[in-house]
């Protein structure tokens, strides 16, 4: 049965490891190489996860993973972004899992750690593009509020995202 848990320090290899392959499976054919490639660099090289694995609340609450029989199956990461609200950073699947209710469960942590820390709303960015982010995060009550350009993206890269926003 698979169970949430927060990440420990041995556990960088396996976030960098998922992070890539779910990174890479999600947006091969929907962001530039180069755009994916920086976000990759900027956000889940080995050194930045290590440094980023304990919690600094109410901003980052650390990464939570989803484990079953001892295989790290995905990772998700959220935290407060202002009084009330507060934001889904990152949810991520092994690529092969998806489907399963994982990534579920690991919303689901997110949420209950920053409702404890007293957020009335959650948001997320997904990419536009995202085929299977934005319903799946439909399915669990988002809604779309408005487009901004993806973090990082340059303007010959043009990449965007929905934000979307749930009241918790």
């Amino acid at each position: 049965m698979a169970e949430v848990r927060a990440a420990h320090a041995t556990d960088v290899a396996a976030i960098h490891g998922i992070c890539t392959r779910a990174f890479h499976a999600t947006y091969r054919d929907t962001l530039p190489a180069g755009y994916v490639g920086r976000m990759l660099a900027e956000f889940y090289a080995p050194d930045r996860i290590a440094g980023r694995i304990a919690p600094e609340p109410p901003g980052w609450l650390g990464y939570q993973l989803v484990e079953e029989d001892g295989r790290m199956l995905g990772v998700a990461a959220g935290g407060l972004t202002d009084p009330g609200a507060a934001e889904l950073f990152m949810i991520y699947l092994e690529p092969s899992e998806r489907g399963r209710g994982l990534g579920t469960l690991l919303l689901d942590r997110i949420t209950e750690q920053v409702r404890d820390l007293g957020a009335t709303e959650l948001w997320v960015a997904a990419v536009v593009g995202n085929d299977l982010g934005v319903p799946f995060y439909e399915a669990r009550g988002f809604t779309i509020q408005s487009k901004r350009r993806a973090y990082g993206s340059t303007d010959a890269e043009d990449a965007w995202s929905w934000l979307l926003r749930k009241f918790i």
